[in-house]
């Protein structure tokens, strides 16, 4: 209910001197302003109160210099200057920056405020840039995408410098490749009380007393051959030319016009050197790629045990005898793939040669080599000597010939299914269609030298599966 009772004025209070100031000075002056700016009639408190405001918004905007470049120094430090004026005051950061900044009341952004990006960042004596935050987790969108780029760039990288390099990692995967494959050789010798040095002395002079006989068994019957196919060039051109069939032949597609055509074509010398050339620089590469397979072999036959050694301690401590098993077990069975390949390869060239002298044909010596050489390749090897084998007969007869063929088709099924299993069977244990598909792979990617690695490495990855993939998988 309303109030009726009368209202109490409660009467002025009395107005109390202030104390005498200067005259002069800036606190006269400082006081003559806030009498002018808070009234003559103004209370005691009301002025004490207005002049703390005062101080705080006059004073202390005077003794805050603003700072070029932020938003306060848009603002006047006094009072009577261009704001109180009504003229705009001369911007000191663009416009472009400005409309970038936050509105009034909100935390100053960093990126415009110099004292508290400081702040913000915790600069002080000691860090005058600041203290680094916490690290962040693997999780963390920004890691994880970096660091797949980063796989990404890394495996692009990778993948372009093999290819570019690709020629001497072959030979250097070859030469470790005949290291592991002799090493057990030298072992026993070891075993005979012989130093590893002088043991490897000795089955690397027996490597390359393997290579010389080579070269000496096939490099001077070809060259007597390529001599006298030269000379006798004009009589194989008279007798083809007397051949009915071939007559029969050339007035059908006119094969001698167009031979001859092509010899007196004026760039037919130019056409033969190059091939001449060419051939040089297989023969001049091949011969550089052998020396090379042969010195890198000797290093790494040299310190296998070192190398060994140095890829075991890169595995941690409480696996590395497990580890160091799998590999020497890895290594033995390598070296018997090498050592039964050689095994293989040498009955064929032995039987190869013991038939070939049999049956008269010329040249049995290089053919046996042949034969036994492309031996080491898996699948296709024996039917290539074969091939050659039995075309070389051909020549020295039709019943010669077909003898040869039936010779070569006999011992390819004696040896796919009698001596190739006997051999193989303890040196690498592996399925034969295992075997067929990775030769099948390992041609396909790397040519003769994928075939001859594949096997090996199928072994070691079908020994690895069955050791360690396998029984933890029977754990889970």
């Amino acid at each position: 209910m309303p109030d009726d009772s009368p209202r109490q004025n409660n009467p002025p209070t009395p107005a109390v001197p202030s104390p005498a100031l200067p005259a002069d000075g800036p606190d006269a002056r400082s006081e003559a302003a806030l009498r002018d700016g808070l009234g003559a009639d103004t209370s005691v408190g009301e002025r004490e109160s207005g002049s703390a405001v005062a101080e705080a918004g006059g004073l202390g905007e005077a003794r805050s210099a603003p700072v070029p470049g932020t938003a306060a120094a848009e603002v006047d430090v006094l009072d009577g200057g261009a704001a109180g004026s009504g003229e705009r005051p001369v911007p000191l950061v663009p416009d472009h920056v400005r409309a970038l900044e936050p509105e009034g009341g909100e935390t100053p952004d960093p990126l415009f405020d110099m004292e508290q990006r400081r702040r913000e960042a915790g600069a002080d004596k000691l860090s005058p840039f600041g203290r680094p935050g916490e690290p962040l987790g693997k999780a963390h969108p920004f890691v994880f995408g970096f660091t797949a780029a980063l796989g990404v760039i890394c495996a692009w990288m990778l993948v372009q410098a093999v290819l570019s390099a690709r020629q001497v990692i072959v030979l250097i995967v070859v030469s470790m490749f005949l290291a592991v494959g002799l090493n057990p050789a030298v072992e026993r010798l070891q075993r005979a009380r012989l130093p590893r040095g002088g043991a490897v002395a000795v089955v690397f002079l027996g490597l390359v007393l393997a290579f010389v006989g080579v070269g000496f068994a096939v490099i001077p019957p070809l060259t007597e051959q390529i001599t006298n196919f030269i000379d006798h060039l004009p009589t194989y051109i008279d007798e083809l030319g007397k051949n009915e069939r071939v007559r029969e032949l050339d007035r059908e597609h006119q094969i001698l016009k167009k031979a001859q055509e092509k010899v007196t074509d004026p760039n037919f010398g130019q056409s033969a050197i190059d091939g001449v050339v060419g051939v040089g620089r297989v023969v001049v590469g091949g011969i550089f790629s052998t020396l090379t397979v042969l010195i890198l072999t000797l290093y790494f036959l040299g310190s296998l045990p070192t190398i060994k050694t140095f890829f075991y301690r890169l595995v941690p401590r409480s696996r590395r005898a497990r580890v160091a098993l799998l590999g020497d077990e890895i290594l033995l069975r390598i070296g018997g793939y090498v050592a039964g390949t050689i095994t293989v390869a040498f009955i064929a060239g032995t039987v190869a040669y013991i038939f070939l002298s049999i049956m008269g044909i010329k040249f049995a010596l290089p053919l046996a080599l042949f034969v036994g050489i492309t031996a080491l390749i898996p699948l296709v090897g024996a039917t290539i000597g074969a091939i050659l084998g039995c075309t070389v007969a051909f020549f020295d007869g039709t019943f010669t010939g077909i003898a040869c063929v039936i010779f070569f088709l006999v011992y390819q099924q004696v040896e796919n299914y009698v001596i190739h299993p006997r051999v193989m069977k303890r040196a690498v244990d592996v399925q034969p269609a295992v075997t067929i598909i990775a030769a099948l792979l390992g041609g396909t990617l790397l040519g003769i030298v994928g075939a001859l690695l594949a096997i090996p490495i199928a072994a070691a990855l079908a020994l690895i599966i069955r050791e360690v993939v396998l029984p933890r998988q029977d754990t889970l």
